[in-house]
């Protein structure tokens, strides 16, 4: 149970990794919010996680990550271990009864998704997935532009999606632990195709198979430059040129049949409470909507201690679903299409063809 300083409802955390994504996601932003507080950390290395908990505040290290699992006081785990590892100790964190955030891609196939959703109901909490970019008051704006069928842009034809991170180093170097480019950012980009392609899908299948291309093999196996593109809906072609690089990029297009939207630097607000704008032309010339400073790592802490005191089965919006996955029915979704990709890509790769 929470300790007597502990405010009700407020979630107490246990970071599974001492990783620079756990200070972003959910150390600094408790600490600006007050929607969480974070009691504890393991990591394989205890080492590590030490060094951890003394530089950002933590007051408890575990030795291992059943230990954490096991502390009476942790209401909620956060997962940001290597890709590979996020269902299995996403599922033994729902099943020590505790409600679990899971970095993203929350898992790499259904039927991990399938085992996270059994771990949650068997527990009794909920699991969400930490893609910051979920309530994107642009990416719903663009919504509105696709479901304005009549207006001045007309109607939707397309959605091209660039991404370029940092070289990547550690586990993104290994194929095996689920490194490489594509399941770094093409969580954003299918989450941008649902978002926009909301006001005019049907809920089927996508209309076509999807395609990629994989352009520059790391030394150790991983893809470091990609591309994809399928059909989410019938005459919309979703594409995805994504790399790793010097620096930090990313930008969504939005095309139309009078005109289109861009969204650059849509990552940024990661960093800092910054804006959006989202540029929008047509035949009668080029606007800008702005959006207000928000800061994606406070927002997503915010809306996950929400969904975490909404009892299972309790959910609407994001939270719908069977009540244990938090957005259940996007989630499947987007996990049914990144192991699309994964094998699309890795047929290439083992094809020799990349």
């Amino acid at each position: 149970m929470p300790t007597e300083r502990t405010p009700p409802g407020q979630q107490v955390f246990g970071l599974l990794g001492a990783t620079g994504i756990a200070a972003r996601a959910v150390v600094e932003p408790a600490a600006r919010t007050g929607a969480a507080r974070v009691r504890a950390v393991a990591a394989g290395d205890p080492v590590r996680a030490r060094a951890f908990a003394a530089e950002h505040g933590v007051p408890v290290v575990h030795e291992t990550y059943a230990d954490l699992l096991a502390d009476p006081e942790i209401t909620a785990v956060y997962v940001s271990l290597h890709n590979s590892a996020h269902a299995w100790w996403a599922a033994q964190a729902a099943r020590s009864g505790r409600h679990v955030l899971v970095e993203k891609p929350a898992c790499l196939s259904l039927r991990e998704l399938h085992g996270i959703r059994r771990a949650a109901e068997a527990g009794g909490v909920r699991v969400a997935e930490a893609l910051m970019t979920t309530g994107v008051p642009a990416l719903a704006r663009v919504a509105d532009l696709v479901a304005d069928f009549d207006g001045p842009l007309g109607e939707l034809i397309g959605i091209h999606t660039h991404i370029t991170f940092t070289a990547p180093t550690g586990y993104r170097r290994l194929p095996e632990l689920g490194g490489g480019i594509l399941l770094d950012a093409a969580p954003y980009w299918l989450q941008a195709v649902q978002v926009a392609t909301q006001p005019i899908d049907s809920g089927r299948v996508p209309a076509g198979p999807i395609a990629v291309e994989v352009k520059s093999e790391g030394p150790d196996g991983a893809d470091e430059a990609c591309e994809a593109a399928f059909e989410p809906v019938p005459g919309v072609q979703a594409t995805l040129s994504c790399g790793f690089g010097e620096r930090h990029a990313a930008g969504h297009e939005f095309v139309f049949a009078r005109g289109h939207a861009r969204l650059r630097g849509f990552l940024r607000p990661a960093a800092a409470a910054l804006p959006l704008n989202l540029s929008v032309v047509t035949g009668g010339g080029r606007h800008v909507e702005a959006f207000a400073p928000v800061h994606y790592y406070d927002a997503q802490l915010l809306r996950i201690a929400r969904s975490f005191a909404v009892p299972p089965g309790g959910g609407s919006g994001h939270d719908r679903g069977s009540g244990h996955v938090v957005d259940e029915i996007g989630l499947t979704r987007r996990t049914s299409l990144l192991e699309e990709l994964q094998r699309a890509a890795y047929e290439a790769l083992l094809g020799g063809t990349a």
